[in-house]
């Protein structure tokens, strides 16, 4: 069969189809915030809204190392030591570094969410990213949150507390409230707003 000039085949436009589909890319959203500020809830509303699509998420609390590989940290006040779960030495970043880059050259899904404490400050996880958000909420708000949550998981009201008062704070203000200026969106994780989450949800289905 002739082909006439300037008309292209089906083999071909098959073939152009199938590479295009293969180059889709998938888009990556990274969500920080203070420790309680509403990160994992806002990242389950966002995949609850893209429900949809086949959304990944990606949690940095799953690659926590073992307790016994944390490092130890002095407070900068009085000296005391306490295991340093805000440190980005705490988790197994590389690992989370190679899932993503995995699940994002997998072609299997068109968003993948990567909610944590050191999203934004990761640099070999924020060059992945598509979409940065910051979860902001107010200090007092936060550790009111993480006194009813921690409490739940059996520690007492003086372990939650000191631990916050003594290093957590410090760790928020070096790792980060820092990365909040690097974020496309700040999101107010002191009280939910639906319209925040239907035009983001709204962007990505736009840009995918």
């Amino acid at each position: 069969m002739r082909q006439m000039a300037g008309m292209e085949s089906p083999e071909a436009t098959f073939m152009r189809s199938g590479r295009r589909e293969k180059m889709r890319k998938t888009m990556v959203i990274g969500i920080a915030g203070g420790s309680a500020s509403g990160k994992s809830t806002f990242s389950g509303k966002l995949a609850e809204a893209l429900q949809d699509l086949q959304v990944m998420e990606l949690h940095m609390d799953a690659y926590f190392k073992a307790p016994e590989e944390r490092p130890l940290a002095a407070a900068p006040v009085g000296g005391k030591i306490y295991r340093d779960d805000n440190h980005p030495l705490t988790c197994d970043l590389p690992r989370l570094e190679q899932d993503l880059a995995a699940a994002a050259n997998s072609g299997q899904y068109q968003v993948i969410i990567v909610e944590g404490l050191l999203t934004l400050w990761d640099e070999k996880i924020q060059d992945r990213l598509d979409l940065r958000l910051f979860v902001d909420c107010p200090p007092d708000e936060r550790i009111v949150r993480r006194l009813k949550r921690n409490m739940t998981w059996g520690l007492s009201f003086d372990e939650i507390a000191d631990v916050y008062l003594d290093l957590v704070r410090y760790r928020h203000n070096e790792y980060v409230e820092p990365t909040k200026w690097k974020a496309d969106f700040i999101v107010n994780g002191s009280h939910f707003s639906p319209r925040a989450l239907d035009m983001l949800a709204l962007y990505i289905r736009s840009m995918i």
